[in-house]
């Protein structure tokens, strides 16, 4: 694995070790947040609203209720008999109208009739199981009590009945008064609930008998001591105090929160309950964002990076491989380059051969010229070279003012090569006219970078003696 790629490879894991870690622990601090705000806070304060709107509407049938329980005009007319039935028919149906009740009704313990606003209903009995609750609610010997059940006058439909005992003045027992509310008007104030703060309410008596639900199927079926997770904290949840409570418990996977109060009133307790991922649902879909947009723009990050990090070690490796003067290769890249010659050369027996240029008289160029003109003359003779010699050859600035080319080709095509180039520099629009003397070698098994060119260098010296004793003749 190369340096860049374990580069990036760190990079990328420290973003998005980083970056998820980071968003993960703002996601479980979040949690606890809202864990604690819901159980301290949201939940309590959800339920004493609602306390107080269940409470304002069911004092008044309480209140109506006692009120019927204490009117001397019952009573008395208990005590007359029972005889005119308009008038307790009357009675009934002026309170019903004036408080909008859905029925006021009067149960006699002397005569077992059941009066309603619309007269006799019937005769309550024992083996009746509609009349159950009559007596259960005589035995019990309570002032007075709330009972959810089916309204036989009313054509079946479900109803609070807040009953009242009626006592004459020693405490005899004359029958059971009391109001019916429809029960649509409290679970229209829990649904509203559920609608406005997305959390369950409903009420339980002391029993954990559910007596008020949105969902009418659990009312007077489902107790909370026997279903559900909730079970576990039932036995505490219905015990009677003045202040609010919170609890917590699992079941089917999810963590619920809860908040229970009593109402002494209507001696039902009151339970606002939510499922913790419904409360961090906005958490959830704030963390998928952040952990998306936080991937991309690792993407882009590491995209980035890895473009100026390639850009760079292509710089790099152009510096570390090229001459910073003229850009033609420098040592290092003669080196490899011979390696691959030479790799070839043995393998596939491919002739190379090394061409040895050097400039003549270059010092008298700097020296007249300036050393910049001398660099520019430099600049020059390498791209004249680099023209004329094939893409596969490869030139490289062996010295001062010297440059190697090494090419496929044995000496006669080396030879040709350094004409081709000689007549490229005479030809080129060069400023400072140069010339340059150059010595040839061949690949020899064996042969190293050294040895090779250590030979074309005594070639280029014997030329330039010859070219010397030639002008002393």
């Amino acid at each position: 694995m190369s340096v860049k790629t374990k580069l990036i490879t760190a990079l990328t894991l420290i973003l998005l070790v980083s970056f998820l870690a980071t968003s993960l622990i703002n996601y479980a601090f979040t949690r606890a947040t809202v864990r604690e705000e819901l159980l301290n806070s949201a939940l309590p304060l959800t339920g004493k609203n609602i306390y107080s709107e269940v409470h304002a509407d069911m004092l008044r049938p309480i209140l109506v209720s006692t009120s019927m329980a204490n009117d001397a005009f019952l009573k008395n007319w208990i005590k007359s008999g029972e005889k005119d039935l308009g008038a307790i028919t009357r009675y009934l149906s002026d309170l019903r109208d004036k408080y909008g009740f859905l029925t006021t009704f009067f149960v006699s313990a002397q005569s077992d009739n059941y009066y309603t606003q619309n007269g006799i209903l019937k005769k309550i009995g024992p083996r009746d199981p509609h009349d159950v609750w009559y007596f259960a609610f005589v035995r019990k010997n309570v002032e007075y009590a709330l009972d959810v059940d089916t309204n036989e006058a009313e054509g079946g439909k479900l109803t609070i009945f807040v009953n009242f005992r009626v006592e004459d003045g020693n405490g005899r027992l004359l029958g059971v008064a009391g109001v019916g509310v429809n029960i649509d008007r409290v679970t229209g104030l829990l649904e509203k609930a559920r609608h406005d703060y997305h959390r369950e309410v409903y009420l339980v008596d002391r029993d954990g008998l559910v007596q008020v639900h949105r969902d009418k199927s659990r009312i007077e079926r489902y107790y909370i001591t026997k279903a559900g997770g909730i079970r576990d904290v039932a036995q505490a949840i219905l015990v009677p105090r003045d202040d609010s409570r919170s609890f917590q418990y699992d079941w089917d996977g999810e963590h619920y929160l809860l908040s229970t109060r009593y109402i002494p009133e209507l001696k039902w307790f009151l339970i606002v309950e939510q499922s913790e991922s419904s409360a961090l649902a906005a958490a959830r879909d704030n963390l998928v964002r952040t952990v998306i947009i936080g991937l991309l723009a690792s993407i882009l990050i590491i995209v980035l990076c890895s473009i100026t990090i390639n850009h760079y070690q292509g710089r790099l490796e152009r510096l570390a491989k090229t001459d910073p003067l003229t850009g033609a290769a420098n040592r290092r890249a003669l080196e490899e380059a011979f390696e691959q010659f030479a790799y070839k050369a043995d393998r596939y027996g491919r002739a190379f051969s090394a061409v040895i240029l050097d400039l003549n008289k270059f010092k008298a160029i700097n020296d007249e010229y300036g050393h910049l003109a001398g660099d520019n003359v430099l600049k020059e003779v390498v791209a004249i070279t680099r023209r004329t010699i094939r893409p596969t050859d490869i030139l490289a600035r062996w010295g001062g003012d010297e440059f190697l080319i090494l090419m496929d080709g044995g000496i006669e095509e080396a030879g040709a090569l350094a004409e081709r180039v000689g007549a490229a520099l005479a030809n080129g629009k060069l400023d400072i006219r140069v010339s340059f003397s150059h010595g040839l070698a061949r690949f020899e098994k064996g042969d190293t970078l050294e040895s090779m060119t250590h030979r074309a260098d005594q070639a280029m010296y014997k030329s330039k003696d010859c070219e010397c004793r030639d002008r002393d003749l």
